[in-house]
Parts: C-alpha cells; sequence; structure tokens
C-alpha cells in the first residue's frame, strides 16, 4: 500500500464535500445538481494546487451509523467517478463509520485510500457507538485485491473517547497501526477546529500523519512541517462554511502557505 507518490513534503488534500445524495433527509431530487457541484469543487481544488482529494457525502446529516443504504453507495460512487476525471489521486469517505460501502466506492472508482473512522476501538459519536472495523475492512479488502490504502483517524473528532480514556493518543496510534492502518489521521474536536500541535508529533509511531481538522493559510506552514498531509475541508470554502463552493483563492492562500514552509 502507497502513500500518494509525493515525495519529501507535504501533501495537500482538498475535502470535496458531496450535497445531500438521495435518501437523506437534504436530498433535492436531482444528481444532475450533485454531479455538477461535486465537479467544480473538484476543479477549485485542482486549481488552487491540491495535491490529492477526498470525496465525503458530508451533505447527508444526521448521518447513519456504520453502514449507509445502496442508493448512497450508487449515489457517491457515481460522484466520485466525476471527481476521478480531475486527474488528481483521491479517497472516499461514507459517513458515519460506513467503512466497507466506502472501500467498494473507492474499488469501483479507482480511489487510491479511504478514510475511515472506528478502524480500531469503539467511540461514541452523535450517530452513537461506532465499534471497530479493522477485522472484517481488512478481509474485504484483501478479498477484493484492492490497492486502497487505509487513512484511520486517531481520536477522531465529533467523538468522546472516554471508553479509551486510560490509553494516550501514542498508544491508540500504535493501536491503529497494529490493526493494520497505512496512515493516520489526527484532527481538533470538530471540524475546523484546530489540532493540538504535540498530538501530530504523539501519532509518530511507524507510519504517515495526516492533519484532519483545522487547518487555514495562518497554521498551514507550521503543520505541513510537522506532517505528511494536511487534510482541508472548511477553509477552504467561501465565507469559512462547509456547505458552500470551494474557494479557488482560499486554495491558493493554503497552497502558498505550505509552500513557504518550504516542504511544498
Amino acid at each position: 500500500m502507497g502513500w500518494l507518490g509525493i515525495d519529501g513534503r507535504c501533501a495537500l488534500v482538498g475535502m470535496v464535500h458531496l450535497r445531500p445524495l438521495p435518501g437523506s433527509p437534504g436530498w433535492s431530487g436531482s444528481m444532475a445538481e450533485v454531479i455538477e457541484a461535486a465537479a467544480r469543487d473538484a476543479e477549485a481544488l485542482a486549481d488552487g494546487g491540491c495535491d490529492a482529494l477526498i470525496v465525503e457525502n458530508m451533505g447527508d446529516v444526521p448521518y447513519l451509523r456504520g453502514s449507509v443504504p445502496p442508493e448512497t453507495v450508487a449515489a457517491a460512487a457515481v460522484a466520485a467517478s466525476r471527481v476521478a476525471a480531475v486527474g488528481l489521486p483521491f479517497g472516499v469517505q461514507l459517513l458515519a463509520g460506513a467503512n466497507l460501502e466506502a472501500l467498494g466506492v473507492a474499488v469501483a472508482t479507482g480511489a487510491r485510500f479511504v478514510r475511515v473512522e472506528a478502524f480500531a476501538y469503539a467511540h461514541i459519536a452523535d450517530e452513537g457507538l461506532l465499534q471497530a472495523s479493522a477485522g472484517p475492512l481488512l478481509r474485504a479488502r484483501r478479498a477484493l485485491g484492492a490497492d486502497v490504502s487505509i487513512w484511520a483517524d486517531v481520536q477522531k473528532k465529533h467523538a468522546a473517547h472516554t471508553l479509551t480514556a486510560d490509553l494516550d493518543l501514542g498508544e491508540l496510534a500504535r493501536g491503529h497501526l497494529f490493526c493494520g492502518a497505512d496512515a493516520l489521521i489526527v484532527t481538533g474536536v470538530a471540524t475546523g477546529r484546530p489540532v493540538v500541535v504535540d498530538d501530530v508529533a504523539r501519532a509518530r509511531v511507524g507510519a504517515p500523519v495526516a492533519v484532519g481538522s483545522g487547518v487555514d493559510a495562518a497554521s498551514a506552514g507550521a503543520l505541513s512541517a510537522l506532517a505528511d498531509a494536511l487534510i482541508v475541508g472548511t477553509a477552504l470554502k467561501v465565507g469559512g462554511d462547509w456547505r458552500a463552493p470551494v474557494d479557488v483563492t482560499r486554495v491558493r492562500a493554503v497552497r502558498a502557505a505550505v509552500d513557504a514552509a518550504g516542504r511544498g
């Protein structure tokens, strides 16, 4: 399982937040609108200098727990196929914790990786209790013969981690690596909230480390010196609103900050 093929520098990974998909409460009734919005955001992220993308069903709030229905999988695959046409490496995440379905979309669309919550250990999110998924997920990957990397969240944002409170982040990171993660993601407590800088160092236990929340033009330079990838969503949107379209000027500002730090 490879990284992104980006040697010696921090990768900038932009989020393609899909509009509500069929079956979700916010579904508009038009897949054409979903695909057009995804294409515009993906192209703006590429034009702004992103190295890779992640396609995520962010608009499907409130999220289901641990799986999504067939219509979500089908719609996500159609949208991801359009994003693939931009030509950047990309990954897939299906909320909340629908990791087997995300793997299926990745295989069908040529995605390089899946972002996985609840890979190792359980946690409580607003959807309820999410159980560890490493065992079934890696067996499915093996059965499919899929060259798809696992980017696993450690202490996932929007969640309570009382169940694992006796383990520090370094031990949790080692547990994720033991279970077979290819890369580790550290986040702040919520979307758009900054990561604790020391957590990036604690998560360095033998796999690439990505920062998965709170990155903006002001913090990107310093974080790029510590991480192997910066996953950015909210800060790249018009007005800093995750529901808004991507603002290519904001993408270029984050790209410039990474470049100025000397690793871009």
